[in-house]
């Protein structure tokens, strides 16, 4: 069917969709000190981990400070259970990722138990994965 015929346009004629390419080295670099400079220190620990992880959205915001850190410790390694296809991920945490989650994990005083991204909504736990969207387009 020929849309042109019916005066309207596909939703995404011109747009990019799909994967979207992996950040360049200095354009993490850039986005890292503006976050530092800017003080958000929760999207410094959720860009970081993003970074270090690769894990989707989804798996991201549902991580509780027990799945990455022990003893008040942030480890130097995680495993995380996707929840689509129910597989285990390894990923290893850099220092600089330690240090931005150990401070946004003191800054708000959060237990083993507690999501390591709460959400400020009462119905919601966590922060949802449209709410991490929004950051990263931040």
């Amino acid at each position: 069917m020929n849309l042109s015929n019916h005066g309207t346009k596909p939703w995404n004629k011109g747009k990019l969709v799909g994967q979207k390419s992996p950040l360049k080295l200095h354009e993490n670099w850039t986005i890292r000190i503006r976050l530092q400079l800017g003080e958000r220190v929760r999207d410094l620990a959720l860009f970081n981990l993003a970074i270090n992880s690769k894990l989707t959205g989804c798996d991201l915001v549902k991580l509780r400070v027990q799945d990455i850190s022990h003893g008040g410790v942030v480890s130097k390694r995680a495993i995380i259970m996707q929840q689509k296809t129910q597989q285990p991920v390894q990923f290893e945490i850099t220092e600089q990722t330690r240090t931005s989650i150990s401070h946004w994990i003191k800054s708000r005083d959060l237990r083993q138990g507690d999501f390591l991204f709460p959400s400020r909504v009462r119905s919601s736990p966590h922060i949802t994965t449209r709410q991490y969207g929004r950051i990263v387009s931040s």
